[in-house]
C-alpha cells in the first residue's frame, strides 16, 4: 500500500484480518518456538486448565498480526520503529481476529515523519465492540 496523504490524529489504521486462527499453525509455530507449554498442542491440557477444547494461540504470534498491520500500511517491515505491547486475553484456534489501531500523533524529525499510533487485536465480534485481547502503542516512520 502506498500513502497518498500524511496521516493525522484520529485516522484509523487499515485493518488487517484474520478469519480463522489456525489450529495446524498452533501446533507449527509451538515446535517452531520450542514453546514447551501444551496448551498450544495438546487439547487434555487445554481442558485442564479450564480453557475450554480449542488450542490457545501463542501470545507472539497474536501479536504479530499488529506487526502484519502495521507492514501493510506502511509497506515495510523496516518502517516499525518501536512496538510496546500488553497481553490481556487469550485467542482459540477457530476464533477470527481483528488487528488495527488509530495515529494519536505525527512528528517530523530528522527528515523523517514518524508516526505514533495506539494498535490492538480484539475478537471479531457482530457489534465490532469486543475488547483488545492485545493492546498497545507504536511508532512508524513514513
Amino acid at each position: 500500500m502506498t500513502l497518498t496523504t500524511e496521516p493525522r490524529v484520529g485516522d484509523a489504521l487499515p485493518a488487517f484480518l484474520v478469519d480463522s486462527v489456525d489450529a495446524d499453525k498452533i501446533r507449527i509455530m509451538a515446535l517452531i518456538f520450542q514453546d514447551p507449554n501444551p496448551i498450544h498442542f495438546n487439547l487434555e491440557a487445554v481442558r485442564d486448565a479450564g480453557l475450554g477444547d480449542r488450542f490457545v494461540n501463542q501470545g507472539g504470534v497474536t501479536m504479530a498480526y499488529i506487526i502484519n498491520m502495521l507492514t501493510s500500511w506502511t509497506g515495510s517491515r523496516g518502517s516499525i520503529r518501536s512496538l510496546s505491547t500488553r497481553f490481556t486475553a487469550n485467542v482459540f484456534a477457530g476464533d477470527a481476529v481483528e488487528a488495527g489501531g488509530t495515529v494519536t500523533g505525527v512528528r517530523h524529525t530528522d527528515g523523517q515523519t514518524l508516526v505514533d499510533c495506539d494498535v490492538w487485536v480484539r475478537p471479531v465480534t457482530a457489534d465490532g465492540d469486543a475488547p483488545p485481547v492485545v493492546a498497545g502503542t507504536a511508532t512508524v516512520a513514513l
